[in-house]
């Protein structure tokens, strides 16, 4: 590069250098003058920072904020804080069994001769539902009988005999024995007789069949499903924060979700002893009453559960701030601003509840916020500020 090209760029770096120093820092123009340097572009400089010096002095030192008397307090914007309450109420997805369910089998083996009911009665306890071949039980049992009947007149005569000393003692004793076992062997074949019907254990409201006469069943082949359905048991799934607070007996409200728009009313009727370790939930029960027969064992259910909850202060979100001790607000006290730590407990789009020694309606601040410090003075936006005092009279002027 050519030596006036150089020289040229010295001069330009230089003015603009200066124009710096003088533009943003007080009497620089001065010192430059003093010196014996000018340019119109330094000079523009310096003539509009004397002139900002002087409005401001003609403002009465209001300063670049023009708060006359607030030129140290910061602006901010508050709202108050409120309250709410957390833990109140408890939803949860249950799915409903009868309260009493019965998978009806034989007691024993054969072929079916007879189904008795069909799917959809209703059937007491003890009812007979289907019958198994019984040829052979009823033969066993009708010389079981016989048998019975003749060791009973052996038994008569022999007392008789007994009388006139034509018998023993020993061989009454001994027909006695005789008559026992042949009522042992009439009751073990009538059992064996009465086990060929298959009867309902409960009453309730017989399912689908599952089997056909003929067919050759076992002590483990189901025969129907019997379900009690006059009341409903509706197991759920709980977070272990309500473990302490649920009660058996306690009233909860359900609606079914096949069913929209009907409440309907129940208790817990019982709580499992342990929670589930994978989920921390604890398994309850409730119990639901079903007078029109409008539910049905399978269904699921929307279980809501209240309870007192626990209130907590509530804050706009804009308040929180972060800092390496954690979160924390700004509360205005006075015309002072005030660091409060708080803990956060849930987040809300319009609202933050947090665990912090605030009272309801404490003014907190929204806006503004980057420029507070622990005991600063701050001026509230929309408050009116305090009337200037007025001179003395005959102060001069």
């Amino acid at each position: 590069m050519r030596v006036w090209k150089q020289l040229a760029v010295s001069v330009v770096v230089l003015v603009v250098g200066a124009a710096a120093w003088v533009r943003f820092a007080p009497g620089a123009g001065e010192t430059l003058a003093a010196l014996g340097v000018s340019h119109p572009l330094i000079d523009a400089l310096s003539k509009s920072q004397g002139d900002e010096g002087e409005g401001g002095r003609r403002n009465g030192g209001r300063g670049q904020g023009g708060q006359g008397g607030f030129g140290d307090a910061t602006l901010v914007v508050v709202r108050p804080s409120a309250s709410a309450i957390v833990n109140d109420r408890l939803n949860a997805i249950g799915n409903g069994e009868a309260i009493h369910s019965v998978t009806v089998t034989p007691t024993a083996t054969g072929n079916l001769t007879e189904i008795l009911v069909k799917s959809g009665d209703r059937i007491a306890e003890g009812q007979v539902i289907a019958r198994l071949d019984s040829d052979d039980q009823k033969v066993a049992a009708e010389q079981a009988r016989l048998t019975r009947d003749s060791a009973q007149e052996k038994v008569q005569r022999y007392r008789n005999l007994s009388t006139a000393r034509a018998v023993t003692a020993v061989e009454v004793r001994d027909a006695e024995i005789a008559l026992q076992a042949a009522e042992l062997a009439l009751r073990t074949a009538e059992l064996d007789l009465r086990r060929r019907d298959i009867v309902a254990p409960s009453k309730g409201v017989v399912g689908i069949i599952t089997v056909n006469v003929g067919d050759y069943v076992t002590t483990s082949t189901p025969i129907a499903v019997v379900d009690d359905r006059s009341q409903i048991l509706v197991d759920f799934w709980v977070p272990e924060r309500f473990a302490s607070k649920i009660f058996v007996n306690q009233p909860v409200t359900a609606n079914a979700i096949a069913q929209p728009g009907r409440q309907l009313e129940g208790v817990i009727h019982a709580i499992d002893n342990r929670l589930d370790q994978a989920s921390r939930t604890l398994r309850v029960r409730a119990r639901l009453e079903n007078p029109d027969d409008m539910l049905r064992a399978g269904m699921s259910f929307s279980v809501t559960m209240a309870f007192d909850g626990d209130r907590y202060p509530t804050v706009d979100p804009l308040a929180i701030q972060w800092s390496s001790d954690g979160s924390y607000i700004w509360r205005v006290k006075g015309d002072r601003s005030e660091r409060v730590p708080v803990k956060i407990i849930q987040r809300n789009p319009d609202k933050v509840l947090v665990d912090a020694a605030l009272a309801e309606g404490d003014r907190v601040v929204t806006e503004g916020v980057q420029r507070l410090r622990d005991g600063g003075a701050v001026r509230v936006a929309g408050e009116d500020r305090p009337e200037p005092e007025q001179k003395v009279a005959g102060e001069a002027q």
